[in-house]
């Protein structure tokens, strides 16, 4: 059986999240240092180690079969290649930013004015929806160095936590887009290829689900069951066991941890009591 090739950025935090989700999945690999390949060792799947920007033409070229990028880096190259996983993990904005001191009302500022950006096509396509006509510069690497030398009165980058925009005397001021890490694919994956790719994508399935959901024990009086109960549906329905003291049941759940959090003091007040909450390492529904 062939591999299934892997286009992987060679580091950063991209890299990182993405190789651990791999481990997560049981799938086991050297990535020593400055390895540009990887074999996995229990799974049919060689890592390549590339450059982000690289990666969605080496998909398209089909020297990678699949590989992970960020949406904005999708969205930018306008590749042939399809989307076949949102993978929840490595969230950024990107977003348009000024210098501190200028006053910013709205998008009608940027008419006329100079960007800096290493988006230009997403950049271009956001200021046509807006009907606001500017000046894109292309530049790589660098960009929230561009107003501060006089090329441009504003950028479009990639913000985390916006400690680079303010330690280069910019703000925040428009978010062009939201974008997470994508899972991509050639759209001419052979047969063979297909039924791996749809394998690993059961394994990240499960584990993603885990993340998402926690196992719930707790004890409840009888006559609170129902109650609580509406408060847990779990994945079909919850677990009931008596305890050994007469009148009072152990509930075992699963629940969404957002859903667990709105829902915790109305399961107290029916009457829950010693409730634990386990992760979960891989969830098949």
């Amino acid at each position: 059986m062939s591999n299934l090739k892997v286009a992987i950025q060679k580091s950063g935090r991209l890299s990182e999240d993405s190789l651990r989700l791999f481990k997560e999945c049981g799938i086991k690999f050297n990535n020593g240092a400055k390895k540009l390949k990887a074999q996995s060792s229990n799974f049919p799947i060689e890592f390549l180690f590339l450059r982000d920007d690289d990666i969605p033409g080496y998909v398209e070229d089909g020297i990678a079969d699949i590989g992970i990028v960020g949406q904005n880096v999708h969205e930018e190259y306008q590749k042939q290649i399809e989307v076949v996983k949102h993978l929840g993990f490595s969230r950024c904005r990107l977003s348009l930013a000024v210098p501190r001191e200028e006053k910013y009302s709205d998008i009608s500022f940027f008419e006329g004015k100079n960007i800096a950006t290493s988006y230009p096509n997403i950049l271009k396509k956001f200021l046509d929806t807006k009907g606001i006509t500017a000046e894109i510069h292309q530049i790589s690497g660098s960009v929230e160095i561009a107003p501060g030398i006089g090329l441009a009165e504003g950028i479009c980058d990639i913000v985390s936590s916006g400690s680079t925009l303010l330690s280069n005397g910019l703000k925040e001021v428009e978010t062009v887009m939201k974008s997470e890490a994508v899972m991509v694919a050639d759209s001419k994956l052979s047969d063979e290829k297909r039924v791996l790719l749809n394998q690993l994508i059961f394994r990240i399935n499960s584990v993603l689900e885990g993340k998402n959901n926690k196992y719930v024990l707790l004890n409840a009086p009888n006559d609170s069951l129902d109650k609580i109960i509406s408060l847990l549906p779990g994945m079909r329905s919850p677990t009931v066991l008596p305890l050994a003291q007469e009148g009072w049941s152990s509930i075992h759940s699963v629940i969404n941890e957002d859903d667990f959090w709105e829902n915790i003091e109305k399961l107290r007040e029916a009457g829950a009591e010693g409730i634990l909450v386990v992760p979960i390492e891989k969830m098949i529904k």
